[in-house]
C-alpha cells in the first residue's frame, strides 16, 4: 500500500469525509483490519478564508505548498488536496513537489466520461463555479460542456457553503434550495450535476434526487485507493 497524503482543513467537517471513505475503502478492498496508510496535514481555513475573499492566491499558494512540502517529507507517495475551490492553486502546489499530486477535477472529469455524460452543471464556491481553474479545465481538457447556475443562485449556492456548510450546519430549507437549483440546471440540458465542493454531500446526496449527482469528495477518495492499491 501507498501512503497518501491528505491536504485538508479546508473544511474539516469535509476533510473527515475524506478520512472515513479512504479508510472504509482500504478495508473494503483489502479485508481484515486493514486500514489506510496517511499522512494529514490539516490547515486553519480561517486565514484562508479571508484571504480568498480578498483575492490573495499567491499567499493561498504558499501557505498550501510549505503544507504540501510538510507532508511529502513525513513519507507520503501521493497526494490530494481535500477542496474543490484551492485547486486554483494546484500547478503551484504540484511543482513545489516531487510527488503526484491526484487532481479532484481530473477524477471527476475521469468519471463522467465512462458514464457517457458530455453536458454536466457544476455547483461549488463562487470561485469553482465563476473563475476557469476548474470548469476550464474540464472544458479544455476534457471537452465537457459545463453548466452553471445563474448569478443569484450561484450566490445562493457560495452562501450556503460558508455561513452553514463550513460551520457544521445542516438546514432544510438549504436542501430545498439546492436542489431546485439541481433541477434547474437539469432543465438547462446537464445530464448530471457536479457537487463541486466537497461540503456540498453533507447537504444533498443521490437519495435526494433522480437528476445524477458526482459527489467530488467520494470520486476523489476512490482516486486516492486507486492509487494507494496500484504498484
Amino acid at each position: 500500500m501507498k501512503v497518501i497524503g491528505l491536504l485538508g482543513g479546508m473544511s474539516w467537517e469535509s476533510t473527515q469525509s475524506y478520512y472515513q471513505a479512504i479508510n472504509e475503502g482500504i478495508k473494503q478492498q483489502l479485508g481484515g483490519l486493514h486500514s489506510a496508510e496517511l499522512v494529514l496535514y490539516s490547515v486553519d481555513f480561517e486565514p484562508i478564508e479571508r484571504l480568498q475573499q480578498q483575492g490573495d492566491w499567491d499567499a493561498m499558494a504558499k501557505i498550501l505548498c510549505s503544507a504540501a512540502q510538510g507532508i511529502e517529507r513525513a513519507g507520503a507517495e501521493g497526494l490530494i488536496i481535500c477542496t474543490n475551490t484551492m485547486h486554483k492553486v494546484a500547478d503551484e502546489v504540484a511543482a513545489s513537489i516531487s510527488i503526484p499530486l491526484l487532481h479532484i477535477a481530473d477524477a471527476t472529469a475521469e468519471r463522467l466520461i465512462k458514464e457517457k455524460v458530455s453536458r454536466v452543471g457544476l455547483l461549488g464556491t463562487d470561485f469553482t463555479m465563476s473563475q476557469d481553474f476548474y470548469k476550464g479545465r474540464l472544458q479544455d481538457k476534457y471537452d465537457l460542456d459545463v453548466h452553471i447556475p445563474n448569478n443569484s443562485d450561484r450566490q445562493v449556492v457560495h452562501k450556503v457553503i460558508y455561513e452553514e456548510l463550513c460551520l457544521g450546519q445542516i438546514k432544510e430549507s438549504s436542501k430545498h434550495a439546492y436542489l431546485r437549483i439541481i433541477d434547474d440546471l437539469h432543465a438547462q440540458g446537464a445530464e448530471a450535476v457536479i457537487l463541486g465542493c466537497t461540503e456540498i454531500g453533507l447537504l444533498v446526496n443521490q437519495m435526494d434526487t433522480a437528476v445524477p449527482l458526482l459527489d467530488t469528495t467520494a470520486i476523489h477518495a476512490e482516486r486516492a485507493i486507486e492509487f494507494m492499491l496500484t504498484n
